[in-house]
């Protein structure tokens, strides 16, 4: 009997143990979720359908990550309560949790190789259409002003995306405030469109840098959640 109990206390130790673990997860999850949504995904929003996906991974790596930190507690509870039906119910839903976490991160790696072609294109059309100004109350404008004064970078491919778009006919300017070095200047008067003024280079180069380097922090965190917790 002594040794029996001895066998069931090692055990609960070890449980116990692991519970750290998955809380640890949990908890990485959660800073996972909170730093690809304000870090990066803002700024990639203007590449549409391509790079949504970023902010549903990151409030589903929210989601998870509360929903393991719980299941930690919930582990924790049924350890130190000898509960079989707690414990087989935190089973349950972790494999669940594990699941799905694997399942997005094959699908962000496998989805990743496809986004460049098909925003290349769209953003360079619908900067040309919709874009209006840098004091416009759109989102559409707000968003590529934000882009571009954050990255330093003017339209997509380069200044010159914005000849003949509907901005340049309205304004008659070559080019937005944003664009501009130095926002601030009498330089920047939307005709100058030296280097020494404007931003010459375009926008998506780096936002593509910032949405593939999102998505592998998305699945390298994902899989490191899942191989910390299945451990």
């Amino acid at each position: 009997m002594a040794e029996m109990h001895t066998r069931y206390s090692s055990l609960k130790r070890r449980l116990l143990f692991l519970n750290g673990f998955m809380a640890v997860s949990g908890v990485i999850l959660i800073a996972l979720g909170i730093y690809v949504k304000f870090r990066g995904a803002v700024l990639t929003k203007v590449l549409g359908l391509s790079s949504v996906y970023l902010f549903h991974v990151s409030y589903l790596c929210l989601v998870l990550g509360c929903l393991t930190v719980l299941l930690g507690f919930t582990v924790w509870y049924g350890t130190t309560k000898e509960s079989r039906g707690i414990l087989l119910f935190s089973l349950l839903w972790m494999v669940v949790i594990l699941t799905v976490e694997i399942t997005v991160a094959t699908l962000v790696l496998a989805f990743l190789p496809t986004a460049p072609e098909e925003s290349l294109e769209y953003n360079f059309v619908t900067l040309k259409k919709d874009y209006r100004g840098y004091n416009e109350p759109d989102d559409f404008s707000m968003e590529w002003n934000l882009v571009m004064e954050k990255l330093k970078c003017c339209g997509v491919k380069s200044y010159t995306d914005f000849s003949g778009s509907s901005f340049a006919k309205t304004t008659g300017y070559s080019y937005p405030r944003s664009c501009c070095k130095s926002i601030g200047t009498a330089a920047c008067t939307g005709h100058n469109a030296s280097s020494d003024i404007i931003h010459q280079e375009g926008c998506f180069p780096k936002l593509l840098k910032i949405s593939t380097t999102q998505s592998v922090n998305l699945s390298v965190g994902s899989l490191g959640a899942a191989v910390m917790q299945a451990w």
